[in-house]
C-alpha cells in the first residue's frame, strides 16, 4: 500500500508538471498570436492610412472638383478646386451642402442638394451625369461644366451611404472653342463663325421678304504696304479698321467679321434697297483713303469690295463664294471698285466646273478661233485696224463669249497659254494678209497682268515677231487701267520696251480708277480707251 500510495504521488506530480507546462506553452501562443495580430492590424492600419493618404493626394492634384457627402449631405471630403468652387476653408467638416451651388438641369435651376435627392434610388446604389450643363456659384458666377454623381453603399442591409460628385469645368475648354471662331488680331468673328451665322440666318430666310447682303472688303495693296510700313503699322491698321467697321455695323445693324489675312466680311440682313448698301460701301472707302497717318503723313488706302445678295446672287449656300467672285473681279477692274456678283449660270446656263475640266484639252483641239472687231473710219468707211477677240468653240455649248471663261482662266493661270496662242494666231494673219497683198492693218490684243508677271513677257514677244517675220508696227498690246496701276513700275518699264520694237499699247477703260494725268506721263500708251 505504501509502495502504491508513492507512486500515485510521483504520477500526479508529473502530471501536474505537464499540465503547467502546457498551460505555459498555451499562454505563449496566445500571447504571441495576440502580438502578431496587433502588429498585423497595425501594418493594416498603416496600409489603409497610407492608400487614404494616396487617395487624398491623387484627388488633390486633380483637376476636376471632386466632393464626398455623408446620407445627410455632410461634407466628409473636398479637394482643393472643390473648395475654391464652394468657398470652404480648411475646417470645413460638419457642413452641410445645402444650397451652395445650383445645376441647370432641363429649363430649370435646381440646387445640387435638391438634385441628388431627386435622383436618389431606395436601397439601391445610383449614378448619373449631366454633360455640357452649367453652374451657378454663390457669387452668381455660371461656370459651363460635365457632372458625375455616384453613390457607395455602407452595407447590404443599410440605407445609409455616401454620395461622390466630380465636377469637370469646360471653361478652358470653352475658351479655346470661341478662340476658334474668332481672329486673334483684331478680335472680331472669324469665317468659321461667318459661315456658321449664314447657315443660321438661312432658317430665318422665308420669314421675310427682305434681301440678305453680303460684302466681302480687301484693303488693297496690303502685302506691298508691309514691305514698306513694316509689320507693326500694317497690323495697325487692321486694328483701326476693324474698330471704324464695329463702330459702323453698331450703327447701321450689320455684323462684321475679319475672315483673314486683310479681308473683312458685312453680313447684312433685312435688307431693302441696294443701293443704300453701296452708299455704305463709298462711305467706307472714303473713310479708309483719310483714317490713317505715320508720323504726321496721311497714308493713302483703298479696298476693293465684293457684293452678293440673296436671292439675285444664287442661294444662300452659295452667297460666300458669289462674294469672293465678285472681289475678284472689282479687283480685276482696279483699286477701290465695288463688283456685285451675277451669276453666269443665270445669264448663259454654263457650268463653270466643266469648263475649267475642258479648257486644258481645248488648245490641243483646236476649239478656240480668234475673231476680228474692226475699228471704222466714221467719214471714210474704212476699216482702220481691228481687236482680235477669241472665241471658244465647245463641242457641247458650242460659241462661248470671252466674258464667260476668261475669268476662270485668269484664276488658274491658263490665260498666259492662251494669250500665248492669240499672238501667234494674229501674226500669222498678218503674214496671211501681207502674202495675199491685202491692206496691212494694225490689230490690237487684250492682255493680263498675269502674262506680264511671267517675267519674261516682252522675250516672248521678240521672239515671235522674229519667228514669224512680221512688223512690230502693226500689232497694238492692250491693257485696263486698272491692271496697269497694279504694279506701276513693272508693268510701264515693259511696255516702254515694247515701244522701242514698235509696238502700240492701248490704256483701255481709262477713268474708271485713280490715273492722274502725271501717271499717263510715266505710261507709253499710243491710245487712250476713255470707259463709258
Amino acid at each position: 500500500m505504501g509502495f502504491v500510495s508513492e507512486t500515485g504521488k510521483i504520477i500526479q506530480q508529473a502530471g501536474w508538471g505537464n499540465i503547467i507546462a502546457g498551460s505555459i506553452l498555451l499562454l505563449f501562443f496566445i500571447f504571441f498570436y495576440r502580438y502578431r495580430l496587433r502588429v498585423e492590424k497595425k501594418k493594416l492600419r498603416s496600409m489603409v492610412s497610407d492608400k487614404i493618404s494616396v487617395m487624398q493626394k491623387a484627388f488633390e492634384v486633380c483637376k476636376d472638383a471632386v466632393l464626398i457627402l455623408s446620407d445627410t449631405q455632410e461634407i466628409l471630403y473636398a479637394n482643393k478646386p472643390m473648395k475654391k468652387l464652394l468657398k470652404l476653408d480648411e475646417k470645413y467638416y460638419e457642413t452641410f451642402l445645402n444650397n451652395m451651388i445650383k445645376v441647370e438641369a432641363g429649363k430649370e435651376w435646381r440646387t445640387l442638394s435638391r438634385l441628388i435627392k431627386e435622383k436618389e434610388m431606395s436601397k439601391k446604389a445610383y449614378r448619373f451625369s449631366l454633360m455640357q450643363t452649367k453652374l451657378l456659384t454663390l457669387d452668381k458666377k455660371e461656370i459651363p461644366v460635365n457632372l458625375y454623381i455616384d453613390t457607395v453603399e455602407e452595407g447590404e442591409n443599410t440605407t445609409s451611404g455616401w454620395s461622390i460628385i466630380s465636377i469637370h469645368d469646360l471653361s478652358e475648354e470653352k475658351k479655346k472653342e470661341e478662340a476658334e471662331y474668332y481672329h486673334r488680331l483684331t478680335n472680331l468673328p472669324n469665317q468659321i463663325k461667318a459661315l456658321h451665322d449664314i447657315n443660321a440666318l438661312n432658317a430665318k430666310l422665308h420669314l421675310s421678304d427682305k434681301k440678305l447682303v453680303l460684302v466681302l472688303i480687301e484693303i488693297d495693296k496690303l502685302l506691298v504696304l508691309r514691305s514698306i510700313i513694316g509689320y507693326e503699322q500694317t497690323n495697325a491698321i487692321l486694328q483701326k479698321f476693324a474698330r471704324y467697321l464695329e463702330q459702323l455695323g453698331q450703327e447701321k445693324h450689320f455684323k462684321v467679321y475679319h475672315t483673314f489675312s486683310n479681308n473683312f466680311l458685312l453680313i447684312i440682313p433685312e435688307v431693302d434697297d441696294i443701293e443704300e448698301v453701296k452708299l455704305w460701301g463709298e462711305r467706307i472707302e472714303k473713310e479708309l483713303s483719310t483714317f490713317y497717318k505715320i508720323g504726321g503723313s496721311r497714308l493713302y488706302l483703298s479696298a476693293s469690295m465684293g457684293m452678293s445678295v440673296y436671292p439675285d446672287s444664287g442661294p444662300v449656300i452659295k452667297l460666300f463664294d458669289n462674294a469672293y467672285k465678285a472681289l475678284a473681279k472689282a479687283e480685276k477692274a482696279g483699286y477701290g471698285r465695288m463688283e456685285i456678283y451675277i451669276p453666269e449660270i443665270q445669264k448663259h446656263g454654263y457650268d463653270e466646273l466643266m469648263l475649267y475640266n475642258d479648257m486644258h484639252e481645248a488648245l490641243a483641239r483646236d476649239q478656240f478661233e480668234v475673231y476680228y472687231q474692226p475699228l471704222v473710219d466714221a467719214q471714210s468707211k474704212e476699216i482702220k485696224s481691228a481687236e482680235a477677240l477669241i472665241r471658244w468653240h465647245h463641242p457641247k455649248y458650242g460659241m462661248i463669249p470671252p466674258d464667260v471663261f476668261i475669268s476662270i482662266m485668269e484664276k488658274t493661270g491658263f490665260i498666259v497659254e492662251l494669250g500665248r496662242f492669240v499672238l501667234d494666231e494674229v501674226l500669222k494673219q498678218q503674214k496671211r494678209w501681207e502674202l495675199f497683198k491685202f491692206r496691212q492693218i494694225e490689230v490690237s490684243i487684250n492682255l493680263s497682268l498675269l502674262e506680264i508677271e511671267t517675267g519674261n513677257f516682252v522675250d516672248h514677244v521678240i521672239d515671235r515677231l522674229k519667228y514669224h517675220h512680221a512688223n512690230p508696227e502693226l500689232i497694238k498690246f492692250e491693257i485696263t487701267e486698272g491692271l496697269a496701276m497694279k504694279d506701276e513700275k513693272s508693268s510701264a518699264q515693259q511696255f516702254i520696251e515694247l515701244r522701242k520694237l514698235g509696238v502700240g499699247i492701248v490704256l483701255d477703260d481709262f477713268g474708271t480708277g485713280y490715273t492722274s494725268f502725271a501717271y499717263l506721263k510715266r505710261f507709253p500708251a499710243t491710245i487712250l480707251k476713255i470707259d463709258k
